[in-house]
């Protein structure tokens, strides 16, 4: 007879001769919730490398619900991929590209939050689909005794919340007073030290538990580092600009509907090297957006094939340091990550293919 356990807001059933975890339609529900949750933080303010001191929570979250590390990065990571490449607010990716294509911010905007919202509809039923071939691994134990119900309390709620207001504050200074890094920075900086305190750490243990947690970050952060300066050096030695003006040349020659679905893989290849998104933006769409006007393309179609091709692949492409740091964090090998994400990937880019077709 198999024992139901309510964890909060999901349940799992645990079978006590092999203490395996059972999915119950409740962990479903569960992985629904958590992917809308990071593709609209992924729409606002651009998620991902937030994402890297998080990634235990949704590891330990996905576990629970009977699932492996793969799922929890799937709608935590891909999940806020997909919302960022489409999402309509996002400052680093469709504001700076509409703003270098010289494209109001508001144009075609029902076709724009249809793509956002197929999307992420997409992403939802590839990482459910995928969830039965997730590993679950047959180390992991049940963290509830048999009989106990882990229920948060007021205090674990109030901690999440203040984890969580950093974000729309961000979002407001992103918009409002041009903030970057140096802006999330500090204000999670000061939310850590604040959730110390309401957890019951005097000042200086507050401190002391954010220099050891920040210890941890230090694989992450030599990774992110390694990935940037290969983006640095290829920028300064304007090895970029070769690269693009090889790849946009061809263009020219082919037929105006070919030329704007040849933009995606065009930007997918570019941002190997160019791991930014709002870097890419500033480099590719001065060129892409004129040679749009020359095809008969609209800007907007051409902004739509940068936001399909480019941020997209940040799920993807070795060179990103902050996706090599969160696969870190949760102990994923490259290639298991990469079977997951490529077809669920490919898939959501078929639907940013057509948003780019629709607006040509």
């Amino acid at each position: 007879m198999n024992l139901r356990l309510t964890l909060g807001a999901y349940e799992r059933v645990i079978d006590p001769a092999t203490q395996a975890t059972l999915v119950v339609p409740g962990s479903y529900r569960a992985v629904v919730l958590v992917i809308l949750l990071f593709a609209t933080l992924g729409a606002l303010e651009n998620l991902h490398e937030e994402i890297i001191a998080l990634v235990p929570v949704p590891v330990l979250l996905s576990r629970g619900l009977g699932f492996g590390a793969v799922t929890a990065l799937g709608m935590s990571l891909g999940a806020s991929v997909v919302g960022a490449a489409f999402g309509k607010a996002n400052p680093f990716a469709a504001g700076i590209a509409l703003k270098a294509a010289q494209v109001p911010l508001l144009t075609d905007v029902r076709i724009r939050s249809g793509v956002l919202v197929a999307a992420v509809a997409v992403w939802i039923a590839w990482t459910l689909f995928s969830t039965s071939r997730d590993d679950m691994r047959p180390d992991v134990r049940p963290d509830v005794a048999p009989g106990q119900s882990d229920y948060a309390s007021g205090r674990d709620l109030t901690m999440v919340l203040m984890l969580l207001a950093p974000i729309g504050v961000y979002v407001w200074g992103v918009l409002s007073l041009d903030w970057g890094f140096n802006e999330l920075t500090a204000l999670f900086l000061v939310a850590g030290l604040l959730v110390g305190l309401v957890s019951g750490l005097s000042a200086g243990d507050s401190a002391v538990a954010f220099i050891k947690g920040a210890e941890s970050m230090l694989g992450a952060a030599l990774f992110v580092g390694v990935a940037r300066s290969l983006s640095v050096v290829l920028t300064d030695g304007q090895v970029i600009d070769t690269i693009v003006y090889g790849l946009v040349s061809p263009l020219s020659t082919v037929s105006p509907s070919v030329a704007a679905i040849l933009m995606v893989p065009i930007h997918a290849l570019i941002h190997i090297p160019v791991v930014s998104n709002s870097g890419q933006a500033v480099l590719t769409m001065p060129i892409m957006a004129p040679i749009a006007d020359l095809l008969g393309i609209s800007r907007m179609a051409a902004v739509m094939a940068y936001q399909t091709g480019a941020p997209l692949i940040d799920a993807i492409t070795p060179t990103n340091g902050a996706l090599m740091a969160m696969l870190l964090k949760a102990n994923v090998p490259f290639g298991r990550w990469i079977r997951f994400v490529v077809p669920g990937m490919l898939l959501v880019a078929l639907v940013g293919v057509v948003g780019v077709v629709l607006l040509r």
